[in-house]
């Protein structure tokens, strides 16, 4: 089985947090536990046991009982782990107010995150904790950073906005002040080739660090003065590495105050390269649509079609479509029909379903026999026809053209569709 692209399960994560970003209790009754890699079950298990006993001093009897509902839900999801999984584990567990005000429903998650999560957290609020992980979502991709001059190199690893060092070294070569008795030719010569050892040391250290980095999207080499443009004339890496190497930056320091600076001005031109790939999808669909070539379509039905032909070789999906597909069968005659539905307009469209007349008897008796996330029903039609899925932002001027003049849903065919 081919693995699964990942901004197509950053989307599902996304979808899956913006669900519960939605759930609210009626008091302070919804816990979140984020639990780190590492972390001993029994140990965290203790630790919620504790919280159920200190509950027991809630005054609101309601409250009280929702709360330790609760974390029993909570302990109970924690029994199913014989250790904390390799990214870590967060549970979310209560009682979800009703919107008839009636008595609420009690519901617990459990989410295996993308990446490794770092704290160790118990909260009880009326919303879930969520922020840590929408910040995984925003600090997927990762960037290496090589700070250097003459006389020492430190690399780092950048997501987001957090780098964490990853190694320093010296160079031990000498300054450019010619030592006593020596010639300066002689000199300079040596300092040369004691350079030219350190810059094949920092090559091969980038080599070590960088090369099998998950999501590794680039490196940027900064420093003080020409000494990086140097090392980067030289054939001192990789070719692997070398195609990796996205822009340099002029810095006043080297080393972790170096480090920080790359960082701090490198905001600008990480965010673009994040997004190139996106672009380059868009304009290829755009190039097809615009030169009339017939390797291009959009819009719900059509795009359907496309995929139930075999014929997507890349499906694009805006992640800002929020529609759900649903299907629905006559009573009367039991034909089948589907209908897409803005997901704000869902509980009107299945509360007037009957009043619509079945297109094969006339007769308004439908009834909703499934309902299903437009993308996750496009998603599996993709997946059973080997079509690429990409997921597009809307914070491109080509996401943004194509949720807006296109519907948000577009593929770039296999071979020219007639008729």
């Amino acid at each position: 089985m081919s693995q699964e692209n990942p901004s197509l399960v950053r989307f599902r994560f996304q979808r899956m947090l913006e669900m519960l970003e939605r759930k609210e209790g009626r008091g302070t009754e919804l816990i979140t536990v984020y639990i780190p890699p590492g972390k001993q079950v029994s140990e965290v298990m203790n630790d919620l046991r504790n919280e159920w006993g200190t509950a027991g001093n809630i005054k609101s009897k309601t409250t009280r009982k929702n709360v330790q509902d609760a974390l029993t839900k909570a302990m109970e999801q924690l029994k199913l782990y014989t250790r904390i999984p390799p990214t870590g584990l967060v549970i979310f567990a209560g009682t979800i107010a009703s919107q008839q005000q009636g008595v609420g429903e009690m519901e617990t998650y459990v989410l295996i995150p993308p990446e490794p999560i770092g704290i160790y957290y118990y909260r009880c609020e009326h919303r879930f904790m969520l922020d840590p992980l929408f910040e995984l979502l925003r600090t997927e991709d990762s960037y290496g950073i090589v700070v250097l001059d003459s006389k020492a190199a430190t690399f780092a690893l950048l997501k987001g906005k957090r780098a964490d060092i990853v190694k320093d070294i010296s160079s031990g070569v000498a300054g450019k002040t010619r030592a006593g008795g020596q010639s300066a030719r002689r000199y300079e010569r040596l300092r040369q080739m004691h350079l030219n050892e350190f810059f094949t040391r920092v090559g091969n250290y980038m080599t070590d660090i960088f090369k099998d980095v998950p999501n590794l999207k680039g490196i940027i080499v900064g420093g003080p003065g020409p000494t990086k443009e140097d090392f980067l004339k030289g054939n001192y890496f990789h070719h692997e590495i070398k195609e990796k190497i996205l822009t340099t930056v002029d810095t006043g320091y080297t080393g972790h105050e170096g480090v920080k600076e790359v960082v701090e001005r490198s905001q600008d031109f990480l965010k673009n390269v994040r997004f190139y790939e996106e672009r380059k999808i868009v304009q290829d669909f755009l190039y097809n649509v615009g030169q009339e070539t017939g390797l291009a379509t959009y819009g719900e039905r059509e795009v359907i079609q496309a995929l139930r032909s075999n014929n997507v070789r890349q499906l694009l999906i805006s992640e800002g479509v929020r529609r759900t597909m649903v299907r629905l069968q006559c009573r009367d005659c039991g034909a089948k029909d589907t209908r897409i539905v803005d997901r704000d307009e869902l509980v009107g469209f299945e509360e007037s379903v009957a009043d619509l007349s079945c297109l094969k008897c006339g007769n308004g008796n439908y009834e909703v026999v499934e309902t299903e996330d437009l993308i996750e029903a496009l998603v599996k039609l993709a997946e059973s026809t080997d079509a690429k899925v990409e997921i597009i932002s809307g914070e491109t001027e080509e996401g943004e053209m194509l949720n807006r003049s296109f519907g948000g849903l577009a593929a770039i065919l296999k071979y020219r569709q007639f008729g």
